[in-house]
């Protein structure tokens, strides 16, 4: 008796696997700031074709639909989806969020610029913004010393009120990213993507723009992650991961019953 059962069978197990270390990091990452859900795309592998559809069976009549045996399935890519968080107050002025489209930019230590929807900044040694890490926001704005007061419109104009002023002065002006194709980002880590071919070049603009999201000075972006529909796919993969198992132990016990018996 042929063991193909058992490989199909395999590549079910592979990929429910792998589903749920998907699952697991979605979980992980809800209370991360700005993280967005990963979802897994699955795809049916090469079929093995016994008898085509349409082949003739008689003088005057054809084979409604092919013989196909499939071998399996495959997970073909993994897909960030954008949807928007909620937004989280926070009563600091230098939390933002974006209420829309739109990346921060962040430059990297290796030069690349980042793209992330965590907006939770601060200032370093000099006053320039920066993430958590001490990477750079970009455009690169300086907030000088002394400062009272520091408003983010939601077009993203930076002004501070320094003391002893009477009229606030503008600091700069914060730009966003923009993607034809947000999935074809590429995730590399503590909340950043990088560009693609698959995503396009960024268009960059201010927010609030056309085709651009707002800001929410004071506010930061929560996990798009609902944790209920994570637990039930989770069980989902559970009982899929358990039917591939017990294909390959049926088929175990079948070829064990031939062997035995004939």
């Amino acid at each position: 008796m042929s063991s193909s059962a058992m490989h199909v069978a395999k590549t079910g197990l592979n990929s429910q696997q792998t589903k749920m270390q998907v699952i697991a990091n979605n979980l992980a990452n809800v209370n991360t700031t700005g993280f967005k859900k990963d979802r897994v795309n699955f795809e049916s592998l090469l079929y093995q074709i016994q008898r085509s559809s349409g082949e003739q069976t008689s003088a005057d009549t054809d084979l409604a639909s092919a013989f196909a045996v499939g071998t399996g399935v495959r997970i073909v890519n993994t897909q960030k989806l954008y949807t928007q968080g909620s937004l989280v107050n926070t009563d600091n002025a230098l939390d933002l969020a974006i209420d829309g489209s739109g990346f921060f930019q962040v430059l990297l230590p290796d030069g690349r610029i980042g793209f992330t929807r965590n907006g939770s900044f601060s200032r370093n040694a000099e006053g320039t913004l920066v993430t958590p890490s001490g990477y750079t926001l970009q455009p690169e704005i300086a907030i000088p010393e002394g400062v009272t007061e520091i408003n983010v419109s939601a077009d993203g104009l930076i002004s501070v009120q320094v003391a002893g002023e009477a009229e606030a002065a503008e600091v700069g002006q914060l730009t966003l990213a923009n993607f034809a194709n947000p999935a074809g980002l590429q995730p590399i880590g503590e909340n950043f993507a990088v560009e693609t071919p698959a995503s396009g070049a960024p268009a960059i603009g201010n927010p609030f723009g056309e085709g651009f999201g707002k800001l929410v000075q004071g506010s930061l972006e929560a996990s798009n992650i609902n944790v209920v529909q994570e637990l039930v796919d989770m069980i989902e993969t559970q009982r899929a991961y358990e039917v591939s198992s017990k294909s390959i132990s049926a088929v175990d016990e079948m070829m064990r019953f031939v062997s035995n018996n004939l």
